[in-house]
């Protein structure tokens, strides 16, 4: 069977051995694009639980969310290792001091189980202390830097109150970089006035930054949020799921085939998902992808 893409599963295996999950955690961040620092608004699609995964409970305290995540991943996949995973919010958002203890607490819990660390953070959220501070995990750890960009242009990310810049992000690359931290770039498809010829002009973008890995996924609209607004009165119109399939293999085709695709959908809140209903349906998605590829004769890379 042709390798379609540079998965990340894969990519986990060779490294480890075994099967290795990233768990996802809550650790109580903030934002400064919801802080007031920004803005208090937040990004127009971002909900009040953020990027957080479906499997965690908020309300929880972090051992536990811990606990609750490790047996429905082991239920679901079997013993395997897991990347502990700072997901929701910005996790780089405190004191170095703080961010050292929080982290040091999660790797000490299930050492021989937390294969490594990933932290999801802005790219405008990541000053040099914190950048070193990551650098001396990364040199004791499997380690991911995981920014949010959603796009390369400036014009898109005033639109959706993103509250950064593209030269932001570059710079946060550049820094990071020079640490030798492995980068993964967050990127939404669909974002409201965006043409697919710019939507595709991203991916020459991440290229060029040259980032280790990609999470890519539609846009969707949550319930209480801008986004839902805009919607509602009918100034947004979502991709359909032939449009994303098709956009997102023209992403990929794109995209140098050195980077790894950590994400090629979502998983959104299905009690607050307003639209499209076809984003819950994950493995359709994915096997859309696959048999979009394959019927193009197509992979990863080979249009960049």
């Amino acid at each position: 069977m042709q390798v379609s893409y540079n998965k990340f599963s894969q990519h986990l295996r060779q490294t480890f051995g075994r099967r290795v999950q990233k768990l996802p955690l809550n650790a109580g961040f903030s934002c400064p694009n919801r802080d007031g620092v920004l803005s208090s608004q937040g990004c127009i699609y971002c909900g009040p639980c953020g990027a957080a995964s479906p499997l965690l409970d908020n309300i929880a305290t972090l051992k536990k969310q811990y606990e609750r995540a490790r047996q429905a991943l082991t239920k679901k996949y079997g013993p395997c290792k897991f990347i502990a995973y700072f997901q929701a919010f910005t996790n780089t958002y405190a004191p170095v001091n703080e961010l050292q203890k929080l982290y040091d607490e999660v790797l000490g819990w299930d050492k021989d189980n937390i294969a490594g660390l990933a932290i999801g953070t802005r790219p405008d959220c990541v000053p040099d202390e914190v950048l070193d501070l990551l650098a001396d995990y990364a040199g004791r750890y499997y380690f991911w830097l995981e920014l949010g960009l959603q796009s390369s242009h400036d014009r898109t990310l005033k639109l959706i109150n993103r509250g950064h810049t593209v030269a932001q992000f570059e710079d946060a690359v550049k820094r990071a970089r020079l640490r030798n931290l492995r980068i993964c770039a967050h990127i939404i498809l669909g974002l409201p006035g965006e043409t697919r010829e710019e939507m595709l002009k991203t991916a020459g973008f991440l290229n060029q930054q040259q980032v280790a890995a990609v999470k890519l996924h539609g846009l969707y609209v949550l319930r209480d949020t801008p986004l839902a607004a805009i919607y509602e009165q009918g100034e947004y119109e979502p991709l359909t799921f032939a449009e994303y399939i098709s956009l997102a293999c023209d992403f990929l085709e794109r995209l140098s085939p050195d980077i790894i695709i950590q994400r090629l959908t979502s998983d959104p809140p299905f009690n607050s998902l307003i639209a499209p209903q076809w984003m819950l349906d994950k493995s359709k998605i994915l096997c859309g992808i696959e048999r979009e590829l394959a019927s193009r004769g197509s992979k990863q890379g080979i249009n960049r």
